[in-house]
């Protein structure tokens, strides 16, 4: 039973980390599409982009800085986000996507801020599963987990 609680919670916390690298990128991009008045298409993409872009660096960092070199770490970063990454982003831009009037909304606007909550709240349920499933395998954050004593 204590195996299993220990694996929610590192589940838990692995998704937590992926999502604040996410949500980072994600309102970045929403913000920055919003003020410039770029097309939802081209306000997805930056987001996206830069989801990917603060999630993996969020996760390299710490390696970075703990003496690891670049080269070790790309892959470490790219093997314990992709997935988690991926579905958040898949989910989080689906939500804004479908809430009517969400990608139309200013900075201003409550429902672009309710909106983007609300999306990043269910991308994060989304990926815990998949995190969960990958930590019990040995697979995602795991693989980062194994080098944090480096």
């Amino acid at each position: 039973m204590q195996q299993q609680k220990s694996l929610n919670a590192l589940a838990f916390s692995a998704t937590v980390h992926c999502l604040t690298g996410c949500a980072t990128g994600e309102v970045a991009g929403m913000i920055i599409g919003t003020a410039f008045d770029w097309s939802n298409a081209a306000t997805i993409a930056i987001s996206i982009v830069l989801a990917f872009v603060f999630g993996y660096s969020f996760t390299s960092y710490p390696l970075l800085r703990a003496g690891m070199a670049l080269g070790a770490v790309v892959p470490l970063a790219l093997a314990s986000d992709t997935i988690s990454i991926g579905i958040m982003e898949i989910v989080d831009n689906t939500v804004v996507a479908l809430i009517p009037g969400a990608l139309d909304a200013s900075l201003g606007d409550v429902l672009f801020w309710a909106a983007l909550a609300l999306s990043l709240l269910l991308a994060g349920l989304a990926a815990y599963p998949a995190n969960r499933w990958l930590l019990a395998r040995g697979k995602g954050h795991a693989v980062v987990h194994e080098h944090h004593a480096h």
